[in-house]
């Protein structure tokens, strides 16, 4: 509830009592949700006052109700906020806690789409689920990001990159046939230009360029070293 803005806890006859120390220490400091969290002895009583109310189920039930997601779910709940609407979210535990007559005070059954090999939720997972549909109508974008990096090198520096590693990799002999040269230099550019390099990384990767030119010289000195040698050698 805290990680995505939901704060008003209801609890209905819990069974280990509240006030319960264990709750605040599995919140890890999350305690405002437990703090004002409200107690009520029926389920009736906790929901009286809500004029719009889903429950969350995986077990089929005889009652003839609506199937939403979690995300129809929370944009309607969106929706009926919105209007002034007073709204809430039954969770339970199916096998103990969440009874058909429970479900039977709402107006939809909540259900995540999961693999009909393993259906099996925790009543945890299931409230993290339901709640991050619900914080994406609220926030509905990106997270910022955690820090704020260097900008895109400019024009110019990505020009001199590519005429750099274009230049080098003609050296290399990597352009053939010619008349493909142009094509092969376009998606090239496009590749690196889809890299948002900034500057340092431009510097970096001609130092990569510079390094692999070296290399190959030094390759092919060694191989001319070889070829004179095997000559002198054919002449003694």
């Amino acid at each position: 509830m805290a990680n995505f803005g939901l704060s008003e806890l209801r609890l209905v006859n819990p069974r280990d009592g509240w006030p319960n120390e264990r709750a605040w220490s599995a919140a890890s400091g999350a305690d405002w949700p437990l703090n004002a969290a409200r107690v009520f002895e029926s389920v009736e009583d906790a929901v009286a006052d809500l004029n719009l109310l889903y429950a969350t189920t995986a077990r089929p039930r005889e009652l003839q109700l609506p199937i939403l997601t979690p995300r129809e779910a929370a944009q309607n709940l969106a929706s009926a906020i919105g209007d002034g609407l007073k709204v809430g979210l039954m969770f339970g535990a199916e096998r103990s806690g969440l009874e058909t007559a429970d479900i039977a005070l709402c107006q939809a059954v909540v259900t995540l789409p999961v693999d009909d090999r393993f259906k099996s939720l925790n009543l945890a997972q299931a409230v993290a689920i339901n709640a991050y549909e619900w914080r994406m109508t609220v926030a509905g974008e990106a997270p910022q990001a955690f820090r704020n990096g260097p900008p895109p090198a400019d024009g110019a520096a990505m020009q001199g990159l590519y005429e750099h590693f274009e230049r080098e990799l003609d050296e290399a002999g990597f352009f053939h046939p010619p008349e493909k040269r142009p094509s092969m230099v376009q998606n090239l550019r496009s590749a690196l230009g889809r890299a948002s390099f900034t500057d340092q990384e431009v510097r970096t990767f001609r130092g990569v360029v510079t390094a692999l030119s070296r290399g190959r010289g030094r390759v092919l000195a060694k191989l001319a070293g070889q070829k004179a040698a095997k000559a002198k050698g054919s002449e003694t």
